[in-house]
Order: structure tokens, then sequence, then C-alpha cells
């Protein structure tokens, strides 16, 4: 549902909002709606006057962010919070004000919202964009302040008319890059889909009509042809004693845009653009419903998935199958109330309220929970724990640090400011002398922490050293300091080079030794009575590139082994030849040779 706040931009009354509020989201109890209270009016008092570029209030914002949480059924502090979500750049407004008037938890949300907000985001990339949705993770210690920024983005584009073109399709793309895929990662699908469609509408405005033009002119028809589908299920349903709840839908827009893409077709081309959404009270009962719908219509092969035995890693449960119905795929979403609220909400049904009982919040042990990390299976768990799980389990072995100038930057767990300068360019990692983290000297030695900023300090007379190959992780930073100091320094020893040659040696020896233990020719074979044909035999063949080594010169009758090399073929050396066994990982380079013979008559060199 989208509230009649988001919808109704023309009211700028701060106590008809307030009402409309309230009116909308009945569900706080009466402490919950004085704190609501008192921060409006603490937020009207400090900004009422203030005007946004566009010309309308500055609190209008605010209002529709906190009705976006609302509908996800967060708590009074998270609304506050979203209220206050920028305050902080407000003339006047101290965060000891806040923290006296709502609480440390309040200032908290929002110092990280405003942390989040002063963020240079420049994505190029998918990769980028992907470090980016990682790194925010990486700065907040409470996920409602993520819930907070996905809520102002959201609003931002259902407001985005006022905007010039240029900017709207930096904001949508932002949009569809960054935050679109963090609803879906935190399985916040109503957020996600929205997001999703209005970004479709900004950045690609031609296809976005084309398929609202062809949804809009099949609607009657497709009305018709879901209801009876939708009544025919029912029915079924009722026989069998179940009591289900049945919507029909339409695909949204950018879920038919990828599919265009995917099959190169026209949207009016498309035919599975409708689905219905089965609501059960129980898993058994779901299972009952796909049984019951694929007696009714035949399934389309390859278009079953068991989301319910194994979730998504968002969390999200379900079962899908598609039939065939009246000549037309109609994919059908079967699932419990339980999981229609995480796959709705994700990671905010966490607060989500007993309905009826408005001060509790649902056992967390009842929720599918984001990622399917772990089974939360606690008798008490507080939102400090569950947060800490989910951002331990999607940050994994990673740290996300920026340069002074915004940029983000995904180094290994572990990795030190010379890799990071390394990771900006392979000039400054070579003149490094120091760093600043956040403004201040830290060692070279030490490893860097989540969301610093790092400002690398050089000198053109510096170089690599030993020492700093001993502090680098990343596997560039320690390619780069070896080649410089192999190249220029006399005194140095690479401990892991030289343990690599070392062990290679060893290998080269052990095989150099088998060979020189065959005689001539491979066992059982007696050289009396042959001669050498000067070719070298592989298997059955001579036909091949062969290059005698000129460092042991092997002649007919030496042991001798082969390895095949670059353009030149097969070298061969004798078997006991110490360059052979320097060669590195000879063993998995060589092949079997043996001299190539003829028999000599007792008369005379007569070929047989």
């Amino acid at each position: 549902m989208v509230s009649d706040i988001a919808l109704n931009t023309e009211e700028t009354n701060p106590d008809v909002l307030l009402q409309t509020f309230f009116r909308t989201f009945p569900d706080y109890t009466e402490d919950d709606r004085k704190r609501i209270d008192d921060a409006w009016r603490f937020l009207y008092k400090k900004t009422g006057s203030l005007k946004r570029g566009c010309g309308k209030p500055y609190y209008l914002h605010p209002i529709r962010v906190a009705s976006i949480l609302a509908e996800s059924h967060m708590d009074a502090e998270c609304i506050i919070a979203g209220m206050f979500h920028n305050i902080l750049s407000v003339e006047g407004v101290g965060s000891g004000e806040i923290s006296s008037l709502f609480g440390d938890t309040v200032l908290q949300i929002i110092s990280g919202t405003t942390k989040i907000t002063n963020l240079n985001i420049k994505n190029h990339t998918l990769q980028q964009a992907d470090s980016i949705r990682k790194m925010l993770f990486a700065m907040v210690d409470d996920v409602r302040v993520i819930l907070i920024k996905l809520a102002d983005r959201l609003d931002r584009m259902r407001n985005i008319k006022s905007v010039e073109p240029p900017a709207q399709r930096a904001i949508a793309q932002e949009v569809i890059d960054i935050w679109a895929p963090l609803a879906d990662r935190l399985g916040m699908s109503t957020v996600k889909t929205e997001m999703e469609d209005l970004s479709l509408k900004y950045t690609n405005p031609d296809v976005f009509q084309q398929i609202k033009a062809i949804v809009a002119q099949k609607k009657g028809e497709r009305a018709q042809y879901l209801d009876k589908a939708v009544q025919t299920i029912q029915k079924a349903a009722l026989k069998a004693g179940l009591d289900v709840t049945i919507t029909s839908r339409a695909k949204h827009f950018y879920s038919i845009y990828q599919k265009m893409r995917k099959r190169n077709k026209e949207a009016g081309e498309l035919y599975d653009l409708l689905a219905l959404r089965i609501i059960c009270n129980t898993v058994s009962e779901c299972y009952t419903l796909v049984g019951i719908v694929h007696s009714l219509w035949k399934p389309l092969d390859g278009r079953f998935k068991d989301y319910i035995a194994m979730p998504k890693s968002n969390g999200y449960q379900s079962l899908h199958t598609t039939v065939m119905y009246e000549g037309k795929p109609l994919e059908i979403q079967i699932r419990t109330v339980d999981m229609h609220n995480v796959a709705e909400h994700g990671v905010a049904s966490h607060w989500l309220y007993k309905k009826g009982m408005t001060h509790d919040v649902v056992d967390v042990e009842n929720l599918s929970i984001i990622n399917q990390l772990r089974e939360l299976r606690m008798d008490h768990i507080n939102d400090e724990t569950f947060f800490n799980t989910l951002k331990n389990d999607l940050l994994g072995d990673e740290i996300f640090v920026f340069t002074p100038k915004g940029d983000v930057v995904e180094l290994p767990a572990g990795a030190t400011a010379i890799d990071f300068a390394y990771h900006v360019h392979s000039a400054i990692g070579e003149k490094i002398v120091g760093a600043k983290a956040d403004g201040k000297i830290i060692p070279l030695s030490i490893p860097l922490k989540n969301t610093q900023i790092i400002d690398i300090l050089t000198n053109p007379q510096a170089h690599p050293t030993a020492n700093q190959l001993e502090m680098v992780k990343t596997s560039k930073a320690k390619s780069k300091i070896r080649a410089w100091l192999t190249q220029n320094d006399p005194t140095f020893a690479d401990k892991t080079a030289l343990a690599k040659t070392a062990a290679d040696n060893a290998a080269n020896a052990i095989y150099s030794q088998k060979k020189q233990r065959v005689r001539h020719h491979p066992e059982g074979t007696d050289l009396t009575g042959k001669r050498g044909t000067g070719k070298i035999r592989i298997g059955n063949t001579t036909n091949f590139l062969v290059t005698i080594a000129k460092c042991c010169n092997p002649k007919f009758g030496d042991p001798i082994v082969g390895y095949v090399s670059i353009g030149r073929g097969v070298i061969v050396h004798r078997a006991d030849c110490r360059l052979f066994q320097r060669i590195p990982n000879i063993e998995k380079r060589t092949i079997e040779v043996i001299w190539d013979t003829e028999d000599v008559e007792k008369s005379g060199d007569h070929k047989k």
C-alpha cells in the first residue's frame, strides 16, 4: 500500500499531515504516538520556514520518508529518525539537543544516515556498485540507517519531476545500480520493485512508455482472464477444505523490460507477464495448493521452483510454478502469511508488529531472516546481535575505505595503507612513505579499518623495501614490490621465491634421477644391433620439431629427457643435465622421448 501522505503532495498543513499519518498507521501505542508527535513538532519548529529548491516546504520530504518506513511497520525510533534523517545539517540543530530530547539511539541512527548522505557515491561499473553496497553495510551499526536511506531514495524518485532531466537520469541510475539491488539484498521486494520501475521511467523513458501502453491496452482483457483463473483455484481450494487468499497482478515494468532484453523481444511478444499470488495458512497447505494447481492446468517443464525448501539468499520463501492456462503461460506464487511479510518487507519484518498486540514485535525465531545466514534459534535476541550477524556475513573478509575524493576502495581484510596505495596506482605505491587515516598519521604496518578515509604521503626519493613486502596483503602489492626489489636491490633475497626454487629443484632432481636409472632405451630393450637415425621418437612418430640442448649435447645412447617449450618444440637434454633440473615445474612439462633406431645388418649398413 502507498500511503495517503506519499500521494498527497499538495497538503502542507503540519497538523493535518500528522493526523493523516496516524490515521493511515493506527497501530502505534499511545507512548509511541506521543514521541512521534513531539518529534514532528520539533521538526516543524526548526524547519517550518525553510523551502526546498522546488519551492515546497522542507518538512514534506521527512513526513513522506516516515510514512514509507511506517508502511514497513518500523518502530517509533526509526520513524523519528526518518523524520530527522537530515536534521543535523539544519542551522541551529545540534546532536546534544537531539540526544537529550529523543535519545541516543535516534541520534546514532541519524548520524549514520548523515554519514551516508555526505558520501560522494560514484560508480562506473557494476563491480564498483557492488562494492558501494557492501561498503554501506560496513559504515552503519544499525540496519535502520539503511532502511531510512532506502526510504529517502524512494521518495526522491517519487518526486523527481522538478529536477532537470540530466540530474533525473543520474539519480535514477544511482538508484538502479545501488539502492534497488540493496533493497533486493535486504529482501524488500516492495521497495525494490517501485525503485526499479521509477528508475526505468527516467533512464529509458521510451521503453517505459511502450510497456505502459501495452499493459494498459490489455488491462480489461487481463482482468477477465485472471479473474477466471482465481475463481477456478478458489473453488478447487474450498473443495479441499482450504481457506486461501488469491491476488492477481501484471508483472512490474522493469521485470518486463528485463525479459525483453533477455529474450530480445518486444513487450507485445511476451506472454508470461501475468501472475497470481496465493497466500496460505501453513507450509503444508502451500504444497497441497501447488498439487491442486497442477491438477487444474499443465505445468511448464523446468518452471517449478521450491524456494520454501531452499530459500533465496535474501530470505525469500515461496513456491513458484508456471502453468498453461487458456493457451498462455500463467505464473503462480504460493506462500504463507509470514513468508509474504518477509517477501514484501525483508529485513524490516524484524520489526513487524503482531496484529492486535502492537507493543510486541514478531518473534525473530518465526521469521525467515535475511540471507538465511543461519537459523537464529535463540530465546532472546536484540537488534545489535541481529544486525551484527547480518553485517558480518554480508561483508565477509573484505573492508571498504575511501580515497580523499570519496571513491570507494575494496580491499581484503588485513590490508594496509601500502596495499591501498598500490590499488590506487603502482607509482604511488612505490613512493609511499606514510599514510593518514581520517586525518591522523597511522603506521604503514597496521591493517586498515572499514570506512576510513586514507591519504597517502609520498616522497620522490622513496622506493619499495623488503619490510614492505612483509606488510602487504594483496597480490598486486606483493608482485610489484617483489619485481622492483629483484630488479633494483642486489641484496634482496626473496624467501618465498627461493623456497619455491629449492622445492622445484628437488622435484626436478628426483625426476632426473629416475631417468638416469633407465638405460639407453626403455626397460627390457637391447640396443645391440641397432644404430641411431639421428631422430627422436615420441610414441610411434618422429614427425615433430626437436631441439637438442647445447648445454649437455646428448649423444645416441645417453639417457635423455624432453620437455615442451614455447616456439622451439621439444627440447631434449641428457637425463643428468643440471640445467634441466633447474627448469621451473619441469615435471609438469616433460614428455617421454627415446632415441629412434634402425637395425644394422651383419653384412653392412643396410636399412631394414
